[in-house]
């Protein structure tokens, strides 16, 4: 059982590569998930099953708020991978927002979490990168949103606004749901045509 387990979600994580590059390579930006609907399906069904990366990084303000993240990945089972700021001493957040928004972008993982003290200044200089879907997350539901309807990869959090409980239900909430596909797909291809002009 855990050896099928295993090559289930191995074939699920080829396949995701394997869509990224086609997505990444391709002109008219097609998406060979709309013709394969059955194996999308079992993509969002095993999506959470395997533990992950998650790239992480802050300005000063979001800094305390990412290391009570980084332990609330942990407790997930999944693993952070922090690209600073590593003090609360001032920087500027667009430096830090490109570290993580640069591997997501490139398919090097699959999400990233920024964190800012409002996570506009974050959301708004991740937006910038073609391949990365990054959405201002404030509440639990508004982190299932984001990932069931607009395929979001990167959540950018305010840290100065969050309480630990809020912040860990808008993490379960954001690893616990998946995108849904159907007409939802269709807009966000929309989305990523604007890349291409």
């Amino acid at each position: 059982m855990a050896l099928l387990a295993f090559s289930a979600v191995y074939l699920v994580t080829r396949y995701k590569r394997l869509l990224h590059l086609i997505r990444l390579f391709s002109k008219s930006r097609v998406y060979p998930e709309l013709f394969f609907p059955d194996i999308q399906n079992s993509i969002r069904t095993l999506t959470f099953v395997q533990n992950m990366i998650i790239p992480i990084a802050s300005d000063h303000a979001g800094y305390e708020t990412k290391e009570r993240a980084k332990q609330i990945l942990v407790e997930l089972g999944h693993e952070p991978l922090d690209l600073g700021t590593h003090t609360p001493d001032s920087v500027d957040y667009p430096d830090y927002a490109v570290l993580v928004s640069e591997k997501v972008s490139k398919g090097d993982y699959e999400f990233g979490i920024l964190v800012c003290g409002s996570g506009q200044g974050m959301c708004m200089t991740a937006n910038k990168y073609p391949n990365v879907r990054a959405a201002l997350v404030y509440s639990p539901n508004v982190a299932s949103l984001t990932r069931q309807h607009n395929n979001a990869n990167m959540m950018c959090l305010p840290g100065r606004e969050l309480s630990q409980e809020a912040l860990v239900e808008i993490i379960k909430s954001w690893f616990n749901s998946s995108f849904e596909g159907g007409r939802h797909e269709r807009r966000v291809s929309k989305i990523h045509l604007l890349t291409d002009r």
